[in-house]
């Protein structure tokens, strides 16, 4: 029996949003397990992906991408390599790290940040120095890293934007991924890596100051690429799934007709992106920013918002209009510039897009 989902968190980790999938997976999953694992690799990548099980159970798919991508993932963690996964912001990177470390450890908490000031004792251990003024340095007063928790429990370890670490820190992971054991010389001793250790890392390289990996921390990963969505129905897809998500768990009023205007901010984002509109007659310039799929959730989120607590309740153009001017617009300047060639030569030649040409241009002034 599972526990039910505390209805005040704003967001429940995986594995407690989604406890009555994985406790049906684990039920039905009779294929073998490697050491310390919750749910065998083909059961990890049901998860991930959706399916119906053989009690009748529905797996939501939780990533929707090639599937060879998950499964050499998964299959990555199997073995004694890390993983990395590696694309441009909004592909899905840190969600597809969380029910990854979900299915497979059965809890997603053990992670690290990475930022520029992220220091060595985030990746290694720190100490309690009240602790260590009185005792000295003893166990009791070592404070353990979520990786060095993630050694000695024999789970996963997440480590987000690793290339905004710095490079020192970094190559504090080198011994941990290639020996498998953290030195504590304080101590005199060690802490080996139980079986079903391992990482999953988090990078992107679009963003500024990042700090590249070393060859010899490059090596111990294996790189996945998660794309953006291949085709606009596929994107449509995943924002109409997570804005339903996001509306139920932020309890937002029920606003209709969204399918629209779903499919309305997909096709600025792709047409921006890609520099073409949808039928490759027109050429566009792209704006500084990535528009991201997770970008055009956050649209259609927000917009859902105004309808439902300043509009009549219907989403409408107007609603998404200023959320999709602040995504494109990041570079006053330089983006301001694309954003109204955009609407002069594509939005406005629309028929059907008028009132949203209209709403864009109120907002964009």
């Amino acid at each position: 029996m599972t526990e039910a989902i505390d209805r005040s968190l704003l967001r429940p980790h995986a594995e407690q949003a989604y406890a009555s999938e994985l406790s049906a997976l684990a039920r039905t999953d009779d294929r073998p397990r490697p050491p310390s694992w919750r749910l065998s690799p083909w059961a990890v990548v049901t998860y991930l992906l959706g399916g119906v099980l053989t009690d009748g159970t529905t797996i939501t798919p939780k990533y929707v991408g090639p599937r060879r991508l998950v499964e050499v993932a998964v299959a990555t963690l199997a073995t004694d390599r890390a993983l990395l996964l590696l694309g441009v912001p909004g592909t899905a990177k840190t969600w597809v790290s969380e029910h990854l470390s979900a299915a497979i450890s059965g809890a997603s908490t053990l992670l690290v940040q990475g930022t520029s000031g992220t220091p060595e004792e985030a990746i290694r251990y720190g100490w309690n120095y009240a602790r260590l003024l009185a005792e000295g340095p003893t166990d009791g007063a070592l404070v353990p890293s979520p990786v060095l928790t993630a050694m000695r429990e024999g789970r996963i370890a997440r480590i987000e934007e690793l290339t905004r670490i710095p490079a020192d820190v970094q190559d504090a992971l080198i011994t941990i991924l290639s020996e498998k054991t953290l030195p504590i010389p304080e101590l005199a001793t060690e802490v080996q890596a139980t079986k079903g250790f391992n990482v999953i890392a988090t990078a992107n390289d679009r963003d500024r100051g990042v700090n590249e990996l070393s060859s010899a921390l490059r090596r111990r990963f294996n790189t996945v690429v998660l794309p953006l969505p291949a085709t606009e129905e596929e994107e449509v897809a995943i924002v109409t799934r997570r804005v339903e998500q996001l509306g139920s768990a932020l309890e937002l009023p029920p606003v209709p007709a969204v399918a629209e205007e779903i499919r309305r901010v997909v096709s600025v984002f792709r047409e921006l992106r890609s520099g073409a509109t949808t039928d490759g007659r027109t050429k566009l310039k792209s704006p500084s920013g990535t528009l991201s799929t997770a970008e055009a959730i956050s649209v259609i989120t927000s917009g859902l918002a105004l309808s439902a607590h300043f509009g009549d309740g219907v989403l409408r153009a107007a609603d998404i209009a200023a959320g999709i001017v602040g995504s494109v617009i990041k570079d006053p300047v330089a983006d301001s510039v694309v954003w109204n060639e955009y609407l002069e030569a594509v939005v406005r030649e629309r028929a059907d897009w008028a009132d949203f040409y209209r709403a864009c241009r109120e907002v964009s002034g």
